[in-house]
């Protein structure tokens, strides 16, 4: 077994450096500075020994430890389960909130881009049991893919985004021409009239329709604008919480919000970077539809 040492340390180096080049804190500040991303780096050096020690035992034709080693990868799964509640628990306290299918999605992101590490260390230490500086080629070569599958689809993929008029009829609030609400306080609607921003989110195809027809994807962009651009609202005004109302007619998706700056292209810029839920991906256009 000590000929594969090197080997091993360079799958676990490459391993953790996948990791560390997964793991980013962004406007939404998750993980949190320091103690989110310790956790999060602890477990990506645990699965990039998982990964790198693998390839040895199955040379060595060691099966207990490879036994092993699947046991250890399947409690992974306890990451999703961990960011998932400590999400769930942060949400109850968010004016405009992330949504259960947004935070799914960021739990699933979290469980796989693991055992993405554990297969960067595993072929990187494959690599270099042949020859040294081929191990080294093949951790580039890794962390190259591993850049690529950082992000997926964002939302000026599948639709346009536009400026809407904000008016009221009477007590009946409009975004352009999809009715809102009603809002029977005076005083609210001229809150409204003078910090409310509307947006207008045109779908590109009948895929992209359906999938911003889902409620959460609605609630993602909602909450993207809300923890970028701050939101004029407080507890206790119901008034004044973001909406997003659908045209059923053509499937465009109209948003209300009250941002505390209300310039539009920054509006629109982060609107377009919003992610695509993995749950609200639908595809009808390639259904058979003789079935």
């Amino acid at each position: 077994m000590e000929n594969y040492l090197l080997p091993v340390v360079i799958g676990i180096v490459f391993g953790f450096l996948a990791r560390t080049l997964l793991l980013r804190t962004d406007f939404r500040q998750y993980p949190t500075y320091p103690t989110g991303r310790i956790i999060h780096l602890s477990f990506g050096f645990i699965a990039a020994f998982i990964g790198a020690v693998a390839i040895p035992a199955v040379l060595e034709s060691d099966w207990t430890a490879v036994t092993f080693l699947g046991l250890a990868a399947t409690q992974f799964r306890e990451v999703r389960k961990m960011e998932r509640d400590s999400l769930e628990n942060i949400d109850t306290f968010e004016l405009v909130k992330r949504g259960a299918p947004f935070i799914e999605g960021m739990a699933q992101a979290f469980e796989s881009r693991n055992y993405l590490v554990m297969f960067t260390a595993l072929v990187t230490t494959l690599c270099a049991v042949f020859f040294f500086w081929l191990g080294i080629i093949g951790g580039i070569v890794m962390l190259v893919v591993v850049k690529f599958n950082m992000s997926g689809k964002v939302l000026n993929a599948i639709a346009n985004v536009t400026e809407a008029d904000i008016r009221f009829e009477g007590p009946t609030l409009f975004v352009g021409d999809i009715l809102i609400k009603n809002v029977g306080l005076a005083d609210t609607r001229k809150i409204i009239t003078e910090k409310a921003v509307g947006a207008i989110v045109t779908p590109k195809n009948q895929n992209s329709i359906v999938t911003l027809s889902y409620l959460g994807q609605r609630q993602a962009m909602l909450h993207h604008v809300a923890t970028v651009l701050g939101s004029y609202l407080d507890s206790g005004e119901p008034a004044l919480v973001p909406l997003t109302k659908r045209n059923m007619a053509d499937g465009r998706i109209t948003l209300f919000f009250l941002p505390r700056d209300k310039d539009f292209h920054q509006i629109k810029a982060v609107l377009d970077k919003v992610p695509i839920l993995d749950s609200a991906i639908r595809m009808p256009e390639e259904a058979d539809k003789g079935k």
